[in-house]
């Protein structure tokens, strides 16, 4: 009973940051009955577990209760699990839902393409593009977007900066 308990609390605050952990809203049971198999399309559709969830909720709310879960996962037990007994299903409908907890489908995944490959490759870069990047790879920043000016009194790129002071002082 604490795994069910449990798997209740990580559904209940999935994807609500403002939830307790203390009740289910609809869309979050629904979650519960598809990822522990409670759904399984034929003996329990989603259409099922919508009217569970408002058959156990009281009439004006829009959440469940722990009390109220167990007693949704009651109604559903026979459903799910025809040929067994009325104790036998609701042990079974526990163990689908013990101990889970939210997965995270349809989650975007990295493309590997040799094309993208290819484009993000900075050794490639030709032009003002280069300029962007030092000889590893890795971007310069601000250096690398914007010509800073330095003030140094010589014109930009100049080979000889800086040898000024040198000459004079020899000259003397």
């Amino acid at each position: 009973m604490e795994q069910l308990l449990q798997a209740f609390r990580k559904f209940s605050v999935y994807g609500d940051t403002k939830a307790t952990g203390k009740e289910l809203n609809g869309k979050t049971w629904a979650k519960l009955c598809k990822d522990c198999k409670i759904i399984d399309g034929k003996n329990v559709t989603s259409t099922d577990v919508d009217i569970v969830f408002s058959k156990v909720k009281q009439r004006t709310a829009r959440v469940i209760t722990y009390e109220e879960f167990q007693r949704a996962l009651e109604e559903l037990a026979p459903k799910r699990f025809k040929g067994q007994s009325k104790e036998e299903a609701l042990q079974s409908i526990h163990k689908l839902v013990e101990g889970r907890e939210p997965t995270n489908v349809g989650v975007t995944k990295v493309a590997k393409a040799p094309m993208v490959d290819r484009l993000t490759d900075t050794s490639r870069y030709t032009g003002s593009h280069k300029e962007r990047f030092d000889d590893s790879g890795r971007g310069k920043g601000r250096e690398g977007r914007e010509e800073i000016v330095e003030k140094t009194g010589y014109v930009n790129a100049y080979k000889n900066a800086g040898t000024y002071d040198t000459k004079v002082k020899t000259e003397k």
